[in-house]
């Protein structure tokens, strides 16, 4: 009761507590059914615009796990290409290969060691670009760009400090064949240059190791050597890096193209000769307790080889002998053909030809040189001369086998061949008289008489007429030039002085005193032509 009286009195004194109704929610109106089927529409575009994106996701985490997977495997298939070529070997996590010629018997010390890495630099959301190539090579800075080894020779220069460095001209970059990967061409490179490298540090050992009259001068990157008189042999290293800095100093020294590129050739061939006999050179001695080396140094002791013999065994001629002596023959024989190229442009009577044979060796050439007049091929023949040009030294062969030899003074073989060219006039004077049917009186090649020639001897030959009316001297000679003279009948001169001894009328079918002709008014196109146009006029009429 107590406690339902506290009750009625809360509530109905309002003191404590207060009674409010609850309120009811109003009832939703009537939708169009046209709305309901748009909200529709939307849920269902909504949760096939959702599969379309999961799908999207998948889609693109597929092919960019393809993309990864593919270039890993076009790695592995460039690394595999890349071991047919080159030798390579696993250190640790790098892959390391190997650029220089140690396995084909160098002993250059440089290590030619490249590294093999993967090409990260491809953003997989843009395109790959053609030429891409997952594998790249990271080679050593020294060994970066190009080289070659330039050969010239030259006149000497006046004062040894103004060559310093040799001037470099621009060698363009080796080309990549088609096909093949820039790795290759850029290993190639370097290789040439780890090659260039080792050529000119042998050069420069033996420069300064070999005891020569004149001694070889290395000067920074260019041995100087003296091969002749007033001449130097240069060889040098020219290396130039990618980078822009070497290229524009490329670019501004610019020389003359004086390289020799056979020269640069055979030493590359040289190199290899001496790789290979390092290789070759190399064999197990028997018996096994016997020392290296060849196998007659091994039996010097007990064949008791004196000193002479064991050095015998031990010379052998290096890279710089070698190239110096090519040097000496090509300028020799540069020299040869550019005193016969002389000589032919400038003396038009007789004609000079000059066969180089196609066969030659790198210390000797040949060079048949022929002294002609024209129009009389055929007959004036007697000049051939066989030039064998050495290092040294040109061994002349004539057609009868005697042997001149000459030195490499080139006014040595420009007179020689002057008074060789002299010569064979006399010697078509001869031919010509045996075809026109004249009689060779006298012929000499060397003449004792009358002025003395500053260059060989002059030359003479006398011929008579068929019926031996008329005759004819001819006397030639280098520097001098032709003289020519004819001897008419005693008839026929009408200033001879009486002779109170000859009284006799058969005395008149002698021939008189000689008469010079006035050369250079004869007409002809050469000498022989014109000595045919006076032995015509000189023979009788068989008519």
């Amino acid at each position: 009761m107590c406690v339902l009286y506290d009750v009625l009195s809360i509530v109905r004194d309002k003191k404590f507590m207060t009674l409010d109704p609850v309120s009811q929610d109003a009832l939703p109106p009537k939708q169009n059914p046209q709305t309901l089927q748009l909200i529709s529409k939307k849920k269902s575009l909504a949760g096939a615009a959702q599969i379309l994106l999961k799908g999207a996701e998948r889609l693109t985490k597929s092919v960019t796990e393809n993309q990864e997977n593919k270039l890993q495997r076009d790695f592995n298939s460039e690394l595999l290409r890349l071991r047919q070529h080159w030798k390579l070997r696993k250190v640790g996590d790098k892959i390391l290969g190997d650029l220089s010629y140690r396995s084909a018997g160098s002993l250059f010390p440089h290590h030619g060691t490249f590294e093999v890495i993967k090409n990260t630099d491809i953003d997989l959301d843009k395109k790959i670009p053609e030429d891409y190539c997952p594998l790249d090579v990271q080679i050593p800075s020294d060994l970066e760009g190009s080289a070659y080894i330039k050969v010239s020779i030259q006149k000497q220069a006046p004062d040894i400090g103004d060559l310093g460095t040799v001037n470099l001209f621009k060698r363009p970059l080796p080309k990549s064949k088609p096909g093949s990967p820039h790795w290759q061409t850029k290993l190639e490179a370097a290789q040439n240059v780890l090659l260039c490298k080792e050529i000119f540090a042998q050069l420069s050992r033996e420069a300064v190791q070999i005891k020569s009259q004149i001694p070889h001068i290395v000067v920074k990157n260019q041995i100087i050597s003296q091969p002749f008189p007033n001449l130097q042999l240069s060889i040098s290293l020219c290396h130039s890096s990618n980078d822009k800095k070497s290229q524009k100093s490329a670019t501004e020294k610019q020389s003359p193209e004086d390289h020799l590129y056979v020269l640069e050739h055979n030493l590359h061939l040289l190199i290899r000769e001496f790789h290979k006999q390092t290789l070759s050179s190399i064999m197990m001695p028997h018996p096994a307790s016997a020392p290296f080396g060849h196998k007659r140094m091994r039996l010097s002791g007990p064949q008791a080889f004196d000193k002479n013999e064991i050095n015998s065994l031990q010379s052998s001629e290096g890279l710089l002998e070698k190239i110096i002596k090519q040097a000496k023959h090509i300028f020799l024989r540069n020299r040869t053909a550019a005193t016969i190229d002389s000589l032919a442009s400038r003396i038009e009577d007789p004609q000079i030809q000059a066969h180089w044979s196609n066969i030659n060796d790198v210390y000797e050439s040949s060079v048949k040189v022929l002294i002609t007049s024209q129009g009389y091929e055929q007959i004036c023949k007697s000049i051939q001369l066989q030039l064998n040009i050495g290092v040294e030294q040109i061994r002349v062969v004539h057609r009868d086998g005697r042997v001149i030899t000459l030195s490499h003074q080139e006014q040595e073989l420009q007179d020689f061949l002057l008074s060789q060219m002299s010569q064979h006039q006399v010697h078509a004077v001869q031919q010509l008289a045996k075809v026109m049917g004249w009689q060779v009186l006298s012929f000499s090649n060397h003449v004792g008489l009358g002025p003395i020639e500053s260059i060989g001897n002059a030359s003479a030959i006398t011929v008579a007429s068929p019926s031996g009316d008329y005759a004819i001297s001819v006397r030639n000679g280098p520097e001098s030039g032709s003289k020519i003279m004819v001897q008419f009948p005693r008839n026929q001169c009408k200033d001879l002085p009486k002779n109170d001894v000859l009284q006799d009328s058969k005395w008149n079918h002698l021939r008189g005193p000689f008469k010079e002709v006035q050369w250079n008014k004869m007409e002809g196109r050469n000498f022989v032509y014109k000595m045919e146009l006076l032995m015509s006029a000189l023979s009788p009429c068989l008519l």
